[in-house]
């Protein structure tokens, strides 16, 4: 009921709009759809839906698309006075142009399981109700659009992170790397059914980049260890969603993957080149310090740290740097 409450809160934001909003069917659905307009910009679209229709705050939302919450606050002011200025009509699209704005709609999503896959601030290192949320909107893109393979893709991918999330935190909310998680309190069944889809997917011959992150979690999910990764398939897959994306975070994750198959001196090469781009990013930082660690650069390791420390705000993630930072001070 509370959530209910605050969607309806959410609608009054846009209600300078000239059409009524439209309660058949799911209405959040309908309205991801109508936000995410071909007249607005991509990321004022992304923007506009993640704050209105699903209720992340302004913060939440810069920080997804590593920028100030004073930007972001402005890009979504701009987007509500075009559709004013413009007298855009926020109505239910017709099915022809439900493709169209497939890929906006399918990023909000996105967005919307990160945030709750691990929480940007508050209390928590996660919010289940958000991945939860993220789950239900991405099962019913699928349904509304089964010859969509992205879409397909997408409600794999968010499976496949659900199907370990228990095992994720100790019972104190302290973080359990990948690397060091019981693969035994895994959610097979999910991830069976992630799989499946997955395979209903790539039947089409339409990759797109959800498929491809889909297809990287399930070989991690598969794996019976860490170091029994298939991590040469997995930094091609990588390698396909640089192309894809061009994305200075998926360079990085691709990093990751390039320690395992070629060293950390050539991931941190890799690293190292996204330095401008993502000074802001701690995960960029937290990255170089297990690099340099490796590489023996204890003190670089240690700076980088405390950057990393600097940036987030994730109780988990603080936990965990604050404890590297602690036993290289001793």
């Amino acid at each position: 009921m509370r959530r209910e409450a605050r969607y309806q809160d959410k609608l009054a934001l846009l209600e300078e709009a000239p059409t009524r909003m439209p309660t058949a069917r799911d209405e959040r659905l309908d309205l991801i759809f109508m936000c995410c307009h071909p007249a607005l910009a991509r990321d004022a679209r992304i923007a506009l839906t993640l704050r209105s229709v699903l209720g992340l705050t302004t913060a939440e939302i810069a920080r997804a698309f590593l920028t100030s919450e004073s930007t972001l606050a402005q890009r979504i002011v701009r987007a509500k006075r075009k559709i004013v200025d413009a007298r855009i009509a926020l109505r239910r699209p017709e099915p022809t142009e439900l493709v169209d704005r497939l890929d906006q709609a399918l990023a909000v999503v996105y967005l919307v399981f990160n945030e709750g896959y691990l929480a940007t601030g508050g209390p928590g290192p996660a919010r289940r109700d958000l991945m939860l949320e993220a789950d239900r909107l991405a099962s019913e893109f699928a349904r509304a659009l089964p010859d969509q393979p992205d879409a397909l893709g997408l409600l794999a991918m968010i499976h496949l992170h659900l199907a370990r999330a228990d095992s994720r935190f100790d019972e104190r909310g302290r973080m359990i790397l990948l690397e060091d998680q019981d693969r035994s309190r895994w959610d097979r069944a999910r991830i069976a059914d992630a799989v499946r889809l997955l395979d209903r997917a790539g039947a089409m011959k339409q990759p797109g980049p959800y498929q491809v992150q889909a297809a990287i979690a399930a070989l991690h999910a598969e794996a019976p260890s860490w170091s029994a990764t298939d991590w040469p398939r997995i930094r091609r897959l990588y390698d396909a969603l640089v192309a894809m994306t061009g994305s200075p975070v998926v360079r990085l994750n691709r990093a990751i993957a390039l320690r395992e198959v070629a060293g950390a001196e050539a991931a941190l090469r890799e690293a190292d080149g996204l330095a401008a781009g993502l000074d802001r990013y701690h995960l960029l930082h937290a990255t170089r310090a297990e690099l340099l660690r490796d590489l023996g650069r204890r003190d670089e390791a240690h700076e980088a740290d405390r950057r990393a420390l600097e940036l987030t705000e994730n109780p988990a993630e603080r936990a965990l740097l604050e404890e590297r930072i602690a036993s290289a001070e001793t």
